[in-house]
């Protein structure tokens, strides 16, 4: 054979190697793609729509969104409860947006908590691609997996907070350093945004997080020490405060006293360090991204210094944990901020686990989350069977709930994922990479559990909206005002809410100034006297409600 044949065959070999194993290669991509959106979508949707608001969750922010409705507030809505602001207004005007936008399909609170799922898809683009643009190519989708696989993100996420559009802002900043030395000028956007976002979401504590970094990375590192990233910084710490600036000169303007205790109440230390809490709370809250972020901090020991992802992440970290440890409060939803670091590192290290560790953190995953999905199927088959009587007993003192009508929709869509689940279990290649994905399926695989055959049960446990409905319902045709005593601060504002009430709360002891008197009893009701002239015209608790309860009085004279 001569030398042109033998080059021909080669190049018909080659270009059919090629035209052949790429779309191969490409059928693969489309296939993790369509996983990874899928995925996405199911944990997203799970959860927002369908139930009401939850006290203690969402009791403040569905509150001052029907302020910002009903009164056309839009520069510091309060709620009910606080004449004092406690964020800024970016996420309940958006909120607010979309309840009115959807008021004729959904309910006010239903609508107005798929802004959350909207903030929170922004949110998901960012960290797949910080994992890309931190690791490179197919990494994205790992670090998303990842991301919602966290074991503590997924109730926030799915709740009426403006911590949810913070925590937006948050990844928008850092895939905005992330992306600094490649696209400095579209970096200098992104960190604009991210930090306009997280200020006018949740005021100065994300706002310093994100600055301090942009700040501090060139003081540590000669990496980030250079021209074009002092532009990056430069442009958007220019933006970011004009706009700042501008709304909080204009909340001075309109209300100075609502200004300085907002900006005095934001720039106080609390009580106590929180460093520990957060600290003791990331050991199971950020579960799988905490044990490989741990990983690669060892397995990189030599580089952890000198290169720009791990730069990154760990002055991220440090200077969150220690504004939130100062600042924050003792609450699960503020470490939030702490896992965008924590998973995009993690989402580059998983490939470097050692197969038996990686098998490892596999297999329990799909353990754990089995074993809860079996749990929460037994659970509805007890309610709907009455077998196991003990655990059917149980889940009625819990809820309240006698009985759980069969919703042929939640049966398809719970046994569709658990299909979905078991198929992942039992597939007999494990890999890495399948680690993450298995774990993403697995806590959406609860999730979609928890909000199809539980929710009614959770509703029944968590919701007010049944017993102030009934006392809205009572309520005389006219009337001056209604004074409370012992009235908690979420249930005044889901009192507003449900009842369109607000109640003026006194102390015990105090002089009655209004014709209605509601009282929150804690156990059982105290005796009280009034005077001849006061009748009590309603009482009322949630159904599983066991200490909790409400009288409404009138003055009949």
């Amino acid at each position: 054979m001569s030398s042109t044949q033998h080059i021909m065959r080669f190049d018909l070999d080659h270009d059919w190697q090629g035209n052949i194993s790429t779309p191969r290669a490409r059928i693969g991509e489309r296939a993790k793609t369509r996983l990874l959106i899928l995925l996405c979508a199911i944990w997203l949707l799970m959860g927002l729509i369908g139930h009401h608001p939850w006290k203690p969750f969402e009791s403040d922010a569905i509150s001052t969104i029907k302020n910002v409705i009903d009164t056309g507030n839009l520069l510091a809505p309060v709620s009910a409860s606080n004449d004092q602001l406690s964020s800024p207004p970016l996420y309940y005007l958006s909120a607010a947006l979309t309840s009115q936008a959807l008021n004729n399909i959904l309910p006010g609170h239903d609508a107005a908590r798929v802004v959350t799922g909207l903030w929170m898809l922004i949110t998901l683009l960012m960290i797949g691609m910080t994992g890309r643009e931190l690791w490179g190519k197919g990494f994205g989708r790992q670090t998303s997996f990842i991301f919602i696989s966290s074991i503590g993100l997924v109730i926030a996420a799915h709740t009426l907070t403006p911590e949810v559009s913070a925590l937006t802002g948050i990844a928008t900043g850092f895939y905005a350093l992330a992306l600094a030395k490649r696209r400095p000028y579209r970096a200098s956007a992104f960190l604009s945004a991210g930090m306009t976002i997280a200020f006018l979401s949740n005021g100065v504590l994300p706002f310093s997080i994100l600055i301090l970094t942009s700040l501090i990375l060139p003081c540590l590192f000669s990496d980030w020490r250079n021209r074009s990233y002092g532009k990056v910084i430069g442009i958007a710490i220019l933006i970011a405060i004009s706009i700042s600036v501008g709304w909080m000169w204009l909340l001075y303007q309109e209300t100075p006293t609502l200004f300085n205790a907002w900006w005095s109440k934001s720039t106080t230390l609390a009580d106590e360090s929180l460093h520990l809490y957060f600290i003791n709370l990331l050991l199971w809250y950020a579960w799988p991204s905490l044990p490989l972020a741990l990983w690669a901090i060892w397995r990189y020991r030599a580089v952890l210094f000198y290169e720009r992802k791990f730069q990154l992440s760990i002055t991220f970290f440090c200077i969150a944990l220690l504004l939130l440890g100062l600042y924050g409060e003792s609450k699960d939803i503020y470490a939030m901020p702490l896992l965008v670091p924590l998973t995009a590192v993690a989402g580059g290290s998983i490939e470097t686990l050692r197969r038996g560790a990686a098998g490892a953190l596999n297999w329990f995953g799909l353990i754990l989350f089995g074993f809860l999905g079996f749990l929460i199927w037994l659970g509805w088959g007890a309610m709907m069977s009455g077998n196991p009587a003990k655990l059917k007993e149980r889940l009625i003192f819990l809820s309240g709930l006698t009985k759980l009508d069969f919703s042929i929709i939640s049966f398809s869509v719970a046994s569709a994922m658990t299909l979905i689940f078991l198929f992942a279990a039992f597939r007999s290649k494990h890999s890495n990479r399948s680690a993450a994905t298995n774990w993403a399926i697995g806590m959406t695989f609860v999730w979609t559990l928890l909000m199809t055959l539980w929710l009614p049960m959770i509703d029944s446990a968590r919701s007010y909206g049944d017993a102030f409905m009934s006392l809205k319902k009572a309520l005389p045709t006219q009337y001056t005002c209604i004074n409370s005593e012992n009235v908690g601060s979420a249930q005044r504002d889901l009192l507003y809410y449900y009842a369109n009430i607000k109640t003026y709360p006194i102390q015990s002891g105090q002089n009655i100034n209004c014709d209605l008197f509601l009282i929150q009893d804690e156990r059982k009701p105290k005796r009280i006297n009034l005077g001849n002239d006061w009748q009590q015209i309603w009482e009322g608790k949630r159904i599983s409600e066991r200490k909790e309860s409400f009288r409404l009085f009138q003055q009949t004279q």
